[in-house]
């Protein structure tokens, strides 16, 4: 039963291994010598992500794999799957059925709007935009008596502009100038201004410098 587990655990750490690796446009194979490379100098680089040894957990030892000053994965691995991680498993994790999928939803299923489809009451937008204005952050009541930091920063790309409405621990995940991806957001009416709202199913995530917001 032990083994099983333990099987189970090294399958998903080789599809995180994967999914990181698809998402930031590494091999596998590369992130596992960052991970070997890390454990000896305690941090390594691979590509644009950065990995910093945290130290062992009875027998895992832990690594983060940051971008930037973000981090984007934690990885708890098993001191012999390093030692033996030199042959060709992580390849084949690339070819599983559940990264595939994976693989062709972020090619395919997004369509991006542009900020002049934009109509108020729109579910499940997803927009690339720049940042153009970030404005102090105002206290505002909310409905449930209590008081928070909104802020209602200007995005905008080819077509135009509109109001991204920010709440307390969303406020400082953007910067001036940044490129970012929204997506499963809606478009609400606010004083007679549209605005996007993350609300509980939106993401937003800040881009490279080097993606262009071109449609």
């Amino acid at each position: 039963m032990g083994m099983l587990h333990l099987r189970q655990k090294k399958s998903t750490l080789g599809e995180h291994l994967a999914l990181v690796s698809v998402r930031y446009n590494v091999y596998p194979a590369e992130v596992v010598q960052a991970l070997i490379d890390a454990r000896k100098n305690s941090k390594a680089t691979c590509g644009e992500l950065s990995v910093d040894y945290r130290g062992k957990v009875k027998e895992e030892m832990i690594f983060l794999i940051k971008k930037e000053d973000s981090v984007v994965a934690q990885f708890r691995v098993d001191e012999d799957f390093l030692t033996r991680s030199n042959d060709t498993s992580f390849e084949n994790y690339m070819s599983t059925d559940k990264i595939r999928k994976k693989i062709a939803k972020q090619n395919t299923d997004t369509i991006f709007n542009t900020v002049s489809e934009l109509r108020s009451g729109m579910r499940h937008i997803n927009l690339k935009a720049k940042v153009q204005e970030i404005p102090k952050p105002a206290q505002v009541h909310t409905q449930f008596g209590n008081t928070a930091m909104v802020v209602n920063a200007l995005i905008g790309d080819d077509t135009g502009t509109i109001k991204l409405c920010l709440w307390e621990g969303q406020i400082n995940t953007i910067s001036l100038g940044e490129n970012i991806e929204i997506q499963n957001a809606q478009v609400c009416l606010f004083r007679g201004e549209k605005q996007i709202r993350l609300g509980k199913n939106g993401t937003l995530t800040v881009l490279n410098e080097t993606q262009t917001i071109a449609q």
